[in-house]
């Protein structure tokens, strides 16, 4: 697998997560980045606010335009990614929404692959198509598919790697290649690996988004987005955007995903081991039908995530031998594994995503795209592992009692 150690200025990424993005001696020796309550910012005469205003001053304004905490996040998660710089969002489809409407018109096209995320996939078939934008959808793993959808009036490339929620994966080699050779940004959604895993800008994309509420906060108490671009032309752009639609962040948000990113290598690196173990384990168990996860030797996508992440993650997609019956009580015995949504924090979560996270996406197009009835995600957390085991082992012992026509029929 590749190194994720080779980050820019020499430094790992332990020490980078640490220590990006901010320098005490910028804020009075403050060890910790100071949270910058305010609306809006004094300025020290009114020739120093014009040229703020001019741009001649990069000094703050008003917290919508910048903000300090909210700044020394984006210098940290771009360091991270390898990008020139970052725009914090509000949420993770805020991120989204600044490319998109920062980039597309009316006529224009996109080359999207699927399965993405539920909302990200509504957006381009429902709000954009209502503005004249059009999108054509490649599975992920259909490399000819993805050169043969583009157009002369494609504007842009859009991926998701792995793929919420079958763990489809899309080879960035090749996606990037087929971006060059359109002339189009390949804009890559790297919320389920994040940085530590996986690093698109390295390997050709023009623009990395996240929900930073997953494994870059890891703690299930904020919600917030960001877009890092690898040139400074694109994140003017999307600045621009982010301004200009007000999808730009609080600076607490800013604040607790700072704080959360000074763990994000302890975190990912348990959360993988325990997701590495759960599923070989689950695919040793009589009463799971299959399992879908990018670090087993069964994913038929393994040779590459070991080529292009440097681990497999800790999301995990699995379907009972009872099919969607079964799942439903299993996600209703589990007890230490909490029923919600959301994944990348410390916390284990299971969820459906077929009457959950893409609900918005037709049945028929969920089946398309790999999402059958009884797909289960389960987002491993850092928990022990002998006790997540523990737990659905109960879980799987209710569903061996309960009644087949139970499990069958409703």
């Amino acid at each position: 697998m590749s190194d994720p150690s080779d980050l820019r200025q020499g430094k790992g990424i332990h020490t980078t997560a640490v220590h990006a993005g901010f320098d005490p001696a910028e804020h009075k020796g403050a060890v910790s980045v100071p949270i910058y309550q305010t609306s809006t910012f004094a300025f020290p005469s009114a020739e120093a606010g014009a040229d703020r205003f001019a741009g001649l001053d990069p000094g703050p304004i008003y917290t919508r335009l910048g903000n300090p905490t909210v700044e020394a996040l984006e210098r940290c998660v771009a360091e991270l990614e390898g990008g020139c710089g970052a725009v914090g969002t509000a949420t993770g489809m805020a991120a989204v929404s600044t490319v998109l409407l920062a980039l597309l018109r009316q006529g224009d096209h996109v080359v999207a692959t699927h399965p993405l995320y539920g909302p990200t996939s509504t957006l381009l078939e429902r709000r954009l198509a209502a503005f004249g934008v059009a999108t054509t959808f490649v599975a992920a793993a259909d490399a000819v598919g993805l050169a043969a959808a583009v157009r002369p009036e494609t504007r842009l490339l859009l991926v998701e790697t792995p793929a919420n929620p079958t763990l489809d994966l899309v080879d960035l080699d090749v996606a990037a290649a087929v971006a060059r050779d359109a002339g189009v940004p390949l804009v890559v959604d790297n919320t389920f690996a994040g940085p530590w895993l996986q690093r698109p800008l390295e390997q050709g994309a023009e623009i990395v988004v996240h929900s930073m509420t997953k494994s870059l906060n890891g703690h299930a108490d904020v919600v917030a987005g960001v877009v890092v671009a690898r040139r400074p032309g694109l994140l003017a752009v999307c600045r621009d955007a982010a301004k200009s639609y007000g999808f730009t962040m609080d600076p607490h948000q800013a604040w607790l995903v700072l704080r959360g990113i000074r763990t994000l290598g302890m975190r990912v690196e348990r959360a993988q081991r325990n997701a590495l173990a759960l599923a070989a384990w689950l695919e040793r168990r009589p009463e799971v039908a299959w399992v879908r996860y990018p670090g087993l030797p069964s994913h038929p996508q393994h040779d590459l995530a070991r080529r292009q992440m440097s681990g497999p993650g800790s999301v995990l997609a699995f379907e009972l031998a009872g099919g969607l019956e079964a799942g439903r009580l299993l996600m209703n015995s589990v007890r230490l594994i909490t029923l919600a949504v959301s994944l990348g924090g410390v916390e284990s979560l299971i969820e459906h995503p077929a009457s959950m996270t893409h609900k918005g996406v037709p049945a028929s197009e969920q089946l398309r795209q790999g999402i059958t009835p009884g797909l289960v995600r389960l987002a491993v957390g850092c928990e022990e592992l002998d006790d997540l085991q523990a737990d659905l082992a109960a879980a799987f012992a209710k569903l061996e009692v309960a009644e087949p026509a139970a499990i069958v029929e409703r």
